[in-house]
This record gives structure tokens, C-alpha cells and sequence, in this order.
């Protein structure tokens, strides 16, 4: 099949935060929106047939994960990433940011530190502050753009008594897909120092060509025993307020924890339509999404090869995974607010401020590409119109 992502769809008035938020978000409503990591694109047909249909009956009682989703998780994990993971390890929750809080409310406590690698997604520091626990941030060392693992301040950070461990895996926002050498040395360290390791792999389907996801459970049998990974077909098929997410538990203790604290808080059914568009998207979405990448893929290569030329600026190297480029704005010489309120009034486009993403985020910003070609000119061409007018200033 073809899959026609150059297409726009006018998403104004449907209620997205993306869209229909500019005034409240960025103090106008003339700005072009490529903020929010979600995709401008339509869901796979596939998706859309199964709400469709599961519409047509009429009636949303209360609903049970039927064999068949299970299934098609299991199926996905094998085909995509070589894991082979059972049925009683699946634990179902609304999102796999709800899946981070409920692994800090479960396994740690009030004043227990948590390790972060930063800059990171900004959900990470409300799922550990929120609860009263305290962040450890393990800086992550930059060179020319590229991000790697300062491994003596992770086990400096470990050794101090953390209790876990939240990894963004691929990250948000720096794009890096981890490697197997990496993630044998951040499960090693979690062996030494007895952390448990909390995976958010919610991007991991987005891997761009030239690289694998590797899912760190699978590193070692301790990581496999010790570890939870939060998947979600939110990001990969664009369906996040469909409210789905699976968090995969080998170890029985570990799980029955985590399913004490769901019920606990009566969080423990998802959206009907959410289940049957993930069921969906698992069994019949690959297509799309193989086609999704290289579309990704062509629009990093354009976005790229724009900024070298006509913005060089500001530094930009291409992520390994994720719809998401990480501006490195440095050499425009402006603090964080000073920066992102200027590029939005300026260039009337509307991007993350680098420091909501914390310790590193400092002079930049974050732009998601995962929009039709057409949108991804007009916001490039609005970053370069804020460029030029610094220029002469």
C-alpha cells in the first residue's frame, strides 16, 4: 500500500493541546505548532477500522484485555525487537507516563533518590518530585552534538543510594538508541548497587535506519528479573488520548507490587477504544509504519541539509530515533526563556525551551519533525526568519 504522509490535516478545533493551545502555551495565536510530540499525520486505517467497528456496537461496558491483544503484543516484542516475553508479564495501564508514576509509588519511597539521565522528557522529574522522592541527575556528556553516558557519575550517582533508575530508551530529547555495549554497563551497575531499573520505551519503535532498539531487559538475566519496560503504541501509530499502555514485569513479586498499587489507586481498566486500537496497530501496523520511518527519515535528511545551509547557526545532528531534533542554540547567545520567547515572537513558531528538559537543556530547543513535508518548510523557514533578524541585531 501507499501511505500519503505529504497530505496536511487541519487539526484546529479538535481539541488538540498541540494545536488549539498557542494563546495559552505561547502567548499568541499566530504560531506554528511543532512542539508537542505528536504526529500530524492519520492514524493506519487499520486503527480506524477497529474503532469503527467496535463503535458500531453500541455499547462500552466495563471491558476486559481479551487473548487476543495479549497476542499481539507478544507478537509485536518477538518481530520488532527479538524479545520473547509471556502473557502473565503484561500489566495494563492508561500511559506509560502513568506506568512511571506508578513504579515510584510502588518501589521506592519518600526521600528515596531516583536516577535520571539529563537533559530528559519533563514527565520524568514530576514522576519522582511529585511523590516526594528526590532526582539524581546523571548528566549525560556532549560532543558536537552526539550524546554518551558519563558512566563514573552513574555509578557515583548509584552508589549513593539510589533506589531506581528511570531510562529513557531511545532518549527524549537527545535522539540517542542506546547501544548493547551501554546498556550491559548501566545493568552491570544496577547489579552492583541493587537499583531497579524502571525502562521507558515508548519511542522504541521509531528507530531510524542504521540502527536497533535494544530492549535492556534482555541484557542480562538480573535486568530481565529487575527491570519493568513501558511500551506504548501511542507514539509509533499516533494515537496518545486513546489512553493504552502495557508495562512488561518478568519477575512475579515485581509485578504483583506494581498490580497492588493500580488497584489501589482504581486505575486498572483501559479505554475500550484504546484496546482494540492497540491490538490493531500491533497486528496489522508494520506496514504503515515502515512507510512512516523512511517519510521520517527523508524529512530528517531535508531538515538537516537546511539547517547547514541556511542556519548554520544553530547545530544539528540527527538523531538516531524518535520524531524529534534537539537545536543546539548556543551560539545565538540568549538565556533559555530569552531564547525560546524570541524565536516564538520572532519567527512565530513553537518549539520546547531546551530547559524544561533540565540540567543540559540550557540554549536549546526541541522540534518535531513529524509533520508533512509542507509544515516542516514553513517552521524551518520561520526559525531561519528569527535567525535573520538576530543576525542583525
Amino acid at each position: 500500500m501507499s501511505y500519503n504522509f505529504d497530505k496536511p490535516v487541519n487539526r484546529s478545533n479538535t481539541h488538540s493541546i498541540k494545536w488549539d493551545k498557542l494563546h495559552k502555551t505561547f502567548g499568541l495565536d499566530d504560531v506554528l505548532p511543532m512542539w508537542v510530540a505528536d504526529m500530524d499525520f492519520t492514524c493506519p486505517k487499520a486503527i480506524l477500522d477497529s474503532i469503527e467497528k467496535r463503535n458500531k456496537h453500541g455499547i462500552f461496558g466495563y471491558t476486559s484485555q481479551p487473548e487476543s491483544l495479549h497476542e499481539s503484543i507478544i507478537g509485536w516484542m518477538k518481530k520488532k525487537h527479538g524479545w520473547d516475553i509471556k502473557k502473565e508479564w503484561l500489566v495494563y495501564s492508561p500511559g506509560v507516563v502513568t506506568s512511571l508514576n506508578l513504579a515510584t509509588i510502588s518501589f521506592t519511597q519518600p526521600g528515596d533518590s531516583v536516577v535520571i539521565q539529563v537533559p530528559v522528557y519533563p514527565p520524568f522529574f514530576s514522576a519522582i518530585k511529585g511523590h516526594d522522592r528526590v532526582v539524581a541527575p546523571n548528566s549525560l556528556l556532549e560532543n558536537q552534538g552526539y550524546y554518551s553516558i558519563d558512566f563514573d557519575d552513574l555509578e557515583e550517582k548509584m552508589a549513593s543510594g539510589s533506589k531506581m533508575m528511570i531510562l529513557c530508551s531511545p532518549h527524549n530529547p537527545v535522539g540517542r538508541v542506546w547501544t548493547k555495549d551501554e546498556l550491559e554497563k548501566i545493568a552491570n551497575l544496577c547489579e552492583k548497587y541493587d537499583v531497579l531499573m524502571v525502562s521507558d520505551d515508548i519511542h522504541s519503535d521509531l528507530i531510524l535506519p542504521g540502527h536497533d532498539h535494544i530492549p535492556i531487559a534482555t541484557v542480562s538475566k538480573y535486568m530481565k528479573e529487575n527491570s519493568i519496560t513501558c511500551i506504548a503504541p501511542s507514539k509509533t501509530f499516533n494515537i496518545p488520548g486513546l489512553m493504552a499502555s502495557v508495562a512488561i514485569i518478568p519477575n512475579p513479586r515485581l509485578r504483583r507490587q506494581f498490580e497492588k498499587t493500580i488497584s489501589r489507586i482504581g486505575i486498572g481498566m483501559i479505554n475500550v477504544f484504546g484496546m482494540v486500537a492497540m491490538e490493531a496497530a500491533y497486528s496489522h501496523g508494520e506496514p504503515w509504519l515502515d512507510a512512516l520511518i523512511s517519510y521520517l527519515d527523508d524529512n530528517l535528511s531535508y531538515c538537516m541539509e537546511y539547517f547547514k545551509s541556511y542556519i548554520p547557526e544553530i547545530k544539528v545532528r540527527k538523531p538516531q530515533g524518535t520524531y524529534l531534533v534537539w537545536l543546539d542554540c548556543r551560539s545565538l547567545n540568549m538565556e533559555g526563556k530569552a531564547l525560546h520567547k524570541f524565536m516564538t515572537a520572532q519567527g512565530k513558531i513553537g518549539l520546547n525551551n531546551g530547559m524544561d528538559f533540565g540540567p543540559g537543556g540550557q540554549g536549546f530547543l526541541r522540534i518535531n519533525i513529524a509533520c508533512p513535508r509542507s509544515t516542516l518548510k514553513e517552521g524551518l523557514h520561520r526559525i531561519k526568519r528569527a535567525v535573520d533578524i538576530w543576525r542583525k541585531l
